[in-house]
């Protein structure tokens, strides 16, 4: 009687289970990402011709469109459209410089009543963080693979 109960238990618990996790309709998914990360790269683009069009150097218009992205991101995550622009289109709000920029901005909002120190410093990088440290360290691998190639002839 006691495995019935058991088993009786854990269907129980996997039916609850299903009932409580979200479903997902993964072409929705990959289409509402497609839609977002896109529109994020044709802004980009039209800052990047705008640049282009009042006679700014490539140097000049790349710069500008990245700043201009992370601005938008950060003011868009401190007024809470960046998050909900997220939550509908998933992996394309992750374009690389405006996800980046989101990463960073979100846990400073998020900690900035823990003060200055123990909440914005502490936990600025929470998220972006490990994405800094093993970008620098493959880098640095990667650069002193090289460095022996060349060193190899």
């Amino acid at each position: 009687m006691d495995k019935m109960q058991k088993l009786k238990k854990e269907k129980e618990y996997e039916k609850y289970v299903k009932g409580k996790t979200p479903r997902h309709n993964v072409w929705l998914d990959m289409i509402k990402a497609f839609l977002l990360g896109g529109a994020i790269c044709t802004l980009g683009q039209v800052i990047s011709h705008y640049c282009e069009f009042r006679s700014m150097s490539t140097d000049e218009c790349s710069s500008w469109t990245s700043l201009t992205l992370v601005l938008l991101s950060v003011l868009l995550t401190g007024t809470g459209i960046y998050p909900r622009l997220a939550k509908w289109g998933g992996a394309g709000a992750l374009v690389p410089i405006t996800g980046f920029a989101n990463s960073v901005a979100a846990p400073a909002i998020e900690y900035k009543k823990e003060g200055q120190v123990f909440g914005i410093g502490c936990k600025i990088f929470t998220i972006a963080g490990p994405v800094i440290l093993y970008g620098i360290f493959t880098s640095w691998v990667l650069g002193f693979i090289y460095w022996l190639w060349t060193l190899a002839g």
